[in-house]
């Protein structure tokens, strides 16, 4: 079996091991990810002697890794598909917002070589969604969340803290939604798949966070006909960018918002906790990361 240290050292190049700050993105398959591109053009923005580099890590090896890359001088890492739940039983202590959503997808590693996991997803979603669309009121009217899966519950316990008055959960799974709505309470209701046209009426917001729509995958097959004309379509997913839902959308007038602001916003609070300055999502940035889809 091959020493977690292996793993990640033959994954490294000199240039990565001589910087002054070491973070990364922990994935499988990983070679996918627009982390690195992100996190580049922030350190070359700043000017900072640091790297945040891929490491490609199967589940099984997933716990060991973890617990030597502190030693090696990592000061972080962020975590994602399959690794996010994972990482949540992995590391020393997870903030209360990671162990109510059941995923960690950032890790801050102390002084004193303890990881701490976070969760910034529903961070980034909602810093996307009042970008998009300034001045959204998440008390304006009821929310439909698509998907019950881990971006999902990020995006349903965001929603429920902002102060949404009612949160109607939609999951081909009945039963998945059925378990986020009890965990989230009062205002959440899981709506069956067969009803999820009737559940878009009246709403102020409606939130695909499935995979459904992305390249290579099926359609989102989600009727608006009943859909008010002023609530907001937002899609998670970003690869397209204008997906057949944001499309559809934007034709009878609807508002949208795409998901790529969701990727970079829930960045920004790893890389300020791991190389110091707090980085703005300008358009510039935008079209750096955006341009790494068509590669």
């Amino acid at each position: 079996m091959t020493a977690p240290e292996d793993i990640v050292r033959r994954q490294l190049s000199d240039s990565v091991v001589k910087a002054k700050t070491v973070a990364g993105v922990i994935g499988w398959p990983i070679g996918h990810s627009l982390s690195p591109r992100l996190h580049g053009y922030w350190l070359r923005e700043n000017a900072i002697d640091g790297a945040y580099v891929p490491l490609a890590v199967a589940p099984e090896e997933f716990a060991a890794v973890i617990d030597v890359l502190p030693e090696m001088g990592f000061a972080g890492w962020n975590v994602t598909v399959p690794h996010k739940e994972l990482a949540l039983a992995a590391v020393t202590r997870a903030d209360d917002g990671a162990a109510k959503i059941g995923a960690v997808n950032t890790v801050v590693v102390t002084d004193g070589g303890a990881t701490v996991g976070s969760n910034t997803d529903g961070f980034g979603f909602l810093e996307n969604l009042g970008n998009g669309i300034p001045g959204w009121d998440p008390a304006s009217g009821p929310a439909v969340l698509v998907g019950a899966g881990g971006a999902a519950k990020s995006v349903a316990w965001a929603l429920a803290d902002a102060g949404v008055p009612e949160l109607r959960i939609v999951n081909r799974t009945a039963s998945r939604a059925e378990d986020l709505a009890r965990a989230i309470g009062d205002i959440a209701a899981a709506v069956s798949w067969d009803s999820r046209s009737d559940a878009l009426a009246g709403v102020g917001l409606v939130v695909n966070a499935t995979s459904l729509g992305m390249a290579g995958q099926p359609p989102l097959d989600m009727p608006l006909d009943t859909l008010p004309t002023n609530a907001v379509v937002n899609d998670l997913v970003y690869a397209p960018q204008i997906t057949g839902l944001l499309e559809r959308a934007q034709a009878r007038g609807n508002p949208t918002v795409g998901g790529l602001g969701m990727l970079l916003h829930q960045a920004r609070r790893g890389f300020a906790a791991w190389f110091g300055p707090e980085p703005s999502v300008t358009p510039e940035l935008r079209d750096f990361v955006a341009a790494g889809l068509e590669t």
